[in-house]
């Protein structure tokens, strides 16, 4: 059987999106030893050494079962001399590289439906965690500050992972393997409430009684990972009003949060093409 040495260089939305722990797993599963690796141009970098048979096996994998939010735009595979240096596959530190252009950064995703059922599992260590995230979801674009796309080079670097998440970073088989986002309430952000002039709310549910303040026609502003929804309720009209007048917004409509499609379709008509971007990784508005 003809043993041959491979390098790939792949471009397109491939950080970010769960790409290396995927390359990871069909090089495993195709028998192949050798490595991959972010690079600087926000492209991947890929080396295989195995049987030539296996690694056409593995090119049509990677083309054919990528990530669902993988857009593979270019593979250039290029052969390599010399003998095998590998014993195994594995994920090595990312490399500064830029030689090739046609990479972007991906936007952020919108909750998937395993973190989202984890985050309402009274059982889970994540249960009601704000910053709950994946390989599949999470902010992206909004907290890197330079490429490769590694935990560093994200605001998520101030947060240490701990055991348990350490583990959950390290395993193969998990989804949140190599999750540079990956946090639980032990080791993550933290969120909690003050008042408008930056004073500390002492809250043991923060999210909740945020809740209860838009409920009672309060204007709250809620931060996330790259700036603030102002918001208040619906029902009432003088929060809206003075929204508007605050904002200098006459008749522009404002968008409307809502818990779940189902709660959507409660005040809205909503079309199966809406449905579909409103429960895809996009959720727009």
């Amino acid at each position: 059987m003809k043993t041959v040495r491979v390098k790939i260089r792949v471009t397109g939305i491939v950080q970010g999106v769960g790409f290396r722990p995927f390359i990871y797993r069909i090089a495993v599963k195709n028998g192949l030893n050798g490595y991959v690796r972010n690079r600087g141009d926000a492209g991947v970098e890929i080396l295989l050494e195995g049987s030539e048979e296996r690694v056409k096996n593995f090119l049509r994998d990677l083309k054919e079962k990528k990530p669902p939010l993988a857009r593979i735009y270019e593979v250039i595979t290029s052969p390599l001399k010399g003998k095998n240096e590998f014993e195994s596959f594995t994920i090595l530190k990312s490399s500064e590289k830029t030689e090739l252009s046609g990479s972007v950064i991906p936007p952020d995703i919108a909750i998937c439906d395993e973190c989202l059922k984890e985050l309402r599992d009274p059982e889970n260590p994540r249960y009601e965690y704000f910053f709950i995230t994946c390989t599949n979801c999470g902010p992206r674009y909004t907290i890197i500050e330079k490429l490769p796309y590694d935990r560093e080079n994200t605001t998520m670097r101030e947060f240490s992972m701990c055991s348990f998440c350490r583990s959950e970073y390290t395993d193969p088989l998990n989804r949140r393997f190599h999750a540079q986002t990956v946090a639980c309430p032990k080791c993550g952000p933290k969120v909690y409430l003050t008042t408008k002039k930056g004073e500390l709310v002492n809250s043991e549910d923060p999210v909740r009684e945020a809740g209860k303040l838009l409920s009672e026609g309060f204007i709250v502003a809620i931060k996330g990972y790259g700036g603030f929804h102002i918001a208040t309720a619906t029902t009432m009209d003088e929060p809206l009003i003075k929204l508007r007048r605050v904002n200098h917004i006459k008749q522009k409509p404002f968008a409307i949060i809502a818990r779940s499609l189902e709660a959507t379709k409660s005040f809205a008509e909503v079309s199966l093409r809406e449905a579909e971007l409103l429960t895809s990784y996009m959720r727009p508005i």
